[in-house]
């Protein structure tokens, strides 16, 4: 695979993933997403716990895309 198509793909889902995390802030208000988890930690945000571990794994996914298109 060429890097430019390697880079296009993996920035597209980089963009996907981010789409989907704002998504799920905006469903509970939040603009952060460490504001979101520490509230739904605490029971702040009732009935939060699958978006949390949703926005959990976005953001693994995100840093693990993040890393793999700093290594192309």
């Amino acid at each position: 695979m060429e890097k430019r198509t390697a880079e296009e793909l993996i920035t597209y889902k980089l963009r996907r993933i981010q789409k989907l995390a704002r998504k799920i802030l905006r469903r509970w208000n939040e603009i952060s997403a460490d504001n979101f988890l520490a509230k739904a930690r605490d029971g702040t945000h009732k009935n939060a716990e699958n978006d949390a571990i949703d926005l959990e794994q976005l953001l693994l996914d995100e840093e693990k895309y993040k890393q793999l298109l700093e290594r192309l």
